[in-house]
């Protein structure tokens, strides 16, 4: 913080450190051996599209972009129930590098062509044998990670998460990611791709 902004009472917006996406793969191996926790092979993106013809041709460039690789992994948009859309990427589970790389490529796409303020979040789904699942959420505009874990086989329309699973995949990875510290902030995605 300069002179200027402290005598104004401005503080600066911590910028998202998006290479934080590359610390994912090694904390999949803390996951699979401390909790048996796997990959699933896909991640996904989610943002408000902007309206208009850019918008259109950068989501367009993304796609084509990740298309472009030699053992392309699939690559689909959808919009939830709230207007957001997901770039979801589905891939091998054996490759989390790759995963994050391309996930990495969707956000820095998005944020280099001025449309960084629609970015919500980036989730990476983990199944164990047990069929328990949980998403590793980064939070784009916070630059923090935190675990979402819907509880599996409700009635319709009932939701609830899995707090204590929550919980214990902080304690696993919190040395190892930058991880969110306010709880409020541990959004329900209930909604995303992959989980």
């Amino acid at each position: 913080m300069g002179l200027w902004d402290a005598m104004t009472g401005r503080s600066r917006i911590k910028e998202p450190d998006l290479d934080a996406m590359f610390l994912v793969p090694s904390a999949a191996i803390t996951l699979q051996t401390a909790a048996g926790f796997m990959p699933t092979g896909t991640g996904a993106v989610c943002y408000r599209a902007a309206a208009g013809a850019a918008f259109a041709q950068a989501q367009a460039d993304i796609v084509a972009l990740i298309d472009d690789e030699p053992a392309a992994p699939s690559v689909t948009t959808t919009t939830d129930a709230f207007g957001f859309t997901w770039l979801e990427v589905v891939g091998s589970p054996d490759d989390m590098a790759g995963l994050c790389t391309d996930l990495h490529a969707v956000n820095s796409t998005i944020e280099a062509q001025g449309f960084g303020g629609g970015l919500l979040c980036t989730l990476v789904p983990f199944r164990d044998a047990a069929g328990r699942t949980f998403g590793l959420v980064y939070l784009y505009k916070q630059g923090t990670f935190y675990p979402f874990a819907p509880v599996p086989g409700l009635p319709a329309g009932e939701q609830r998460r899995d707090n204590l699973l929550e919980i214990t995949v902080r304690d696993h990875l919190q040395a190892e990611l930058p991880f969110e510290k306010d709880l409020q902030r541990w959004l329900a995605v209930w909604d995303a791709r992959g989980l």
